[in-house]
């Protein structure tokens, strides 16, 4: 197993609802190359994921959004979901974490509904990006420049439109953080 990534530590941003795989599969890729990466969510306890429309399974949180601090982390990753992206665009925790990131100029990995948030507190502007198809009129009235593609790497901000997209996804987060 290399340690390219040993030192770094990354959040995954989510509520209850978000798309399982599109949490476990950055989240295991940055383990095995010797990332922490902690689960953030609004309250302690648990956070449960979803495959697709179906509840999965349930993961510990590490930190709130509301004790999180950015400066702790080298990225953030903001798996999607359709109930875990429509949740956490309104929780202005989450949201003061992202911006904080942005305004660091830390990298923002970002898949699927995990784009609403982005549109919410407006680090999208003039960003070249993709994410679930159904987002696209969202992040252009944000500002975004939507494309579709399987992952758009745009300065700080990396972004994939579904599951399928995930092995490409890892790879430019890991390569964004050095590994």
């Amino acid at each position: 197993m290399s340690n390219s990534l040993n030192g770094k530590r990354v959040a995954l941003l989510v509520t209850d609802g978000f798309e399982q795989v599109e949490l476990t599969g950055p989240k295991d890729a940055l383990e095995k190359l010797g990332a922490v990466a902690d689960i953030l969510s609004a309250d302690k306890g648990e956070v449960k994921g979803w495959n697709h429309t179906t509840p999965a399974d349930s993961f510990a949180v590490a930190q709130t959004f509301e004790n999180a601090h950015v400066g702790d982390y080298d990225a953030i990753v903001l798996p999607g979901g359709v109930v875990n992206g429509d949740n956490i665009r309104l929780d202005k925790n989450a949201q003061s974490l992202v911006k904080d990131a942005a305004k660091a100029g830390k990298p923002i990995a970002v898949i699927c509904h995990g784009g609403w948030i982005l549109a919410s507190t407006g680090v999208v502007k003039g960003k070249r990006m993709t994410s679930w198809p159904s987002l696209a009129d969202d992040l252009r009235n944000a500002g975004a420049q939507w494309v579709d593609e399987e992952v758009v790497t745009d300065g700080n901000l990396i972004s994939s439109r579904k599951p399928d997209d995930i092995p490409a996804f890892n790879q430019a987060l890991i390569s964004a953080l050095g590994g």
